[in-house]
């Protein structure tokens, strides 16, 4: 995983040094220490995280640093389990989220271009995971795959909603990874 030093992250927010040490310091942001002289490092993914978290754009440079993952949010984890075995046979990094509020979280801590989302769960379903993610601009470019065994009528109301598009259980493996593979790659 690659790291940066303090002086790279002042350079990229142009601010004093001491500033980014404060923030290490404070919990802020999340480094590290080296052994020996105590020189502080930060991993590339937290960086971004709390560039995002602070609405700070990234630098392009960095934008290649960062694996675009995919959130899988289904609460059934045999469902989501059997999801994420074909996004990583397929090269692709992917994490679980077993409801809303949880895919809420996990999207401010990865950087998922996709999520692939059950409509039917407990809680906070599919179309309010939708209708939240469709209101934060930091999310415009998230894809979201809705994956469901419901009706016609509601996968569509997942489309008008603003998903991106729609996968009806069941499905084939080969069906998922080529739709995965249409938003990752593009």
């Amino acid at each position: 995983m690659k790291t940066l030093t303090s002086g790279e992250i002042a350079t990229y927010c142009d601010v004093n040094l001491r500033t980014v040490i404060r923030w290490i310091e404070s919990g802020k942001l999340k480094g590290f220490k080296l052994p020996g002289r105590g020189n502080n490092r930060v991993l590339v993914s937290d960086f971004v995280s709390f560039l995002e978290h602070h609405n700070i754009p990234i630098p392009d440079d960095l934008q290649s640093e960062i694996s675009p993952s995919i959130l899988i949010v289904d609460d059934e984890m045999p469902v989501a389990k059997s999801i994420q075995r074909v996004a990583r046979r397929g090269g692709f990094e992917s994490y679980i989220a077993t409801g809303g509020f949880q895919a809420g979280i996990m999207l401010s801590q990865y950087n998922s271009k996709l999520m692939t989302l059950d409509l039917s769960m407990p809680g906070m379903d599919g179309y309010s995971v939708i209708q939240f993610v469709r209101e934060q601009p930091k999310y415009k470019n998230l894809k979201i795959l809705v994956i469901s065994a419901l009706d016609d009528i509601s996968l569509d109301r997942a489309i008008e909603l603003g998903a991106n598009a729609v996968l009806s259980k069941p499905f084939t493996n080969s069906e998922l990874i080529e739709t995965i593979e249409k938003f990752m790659i593009e």
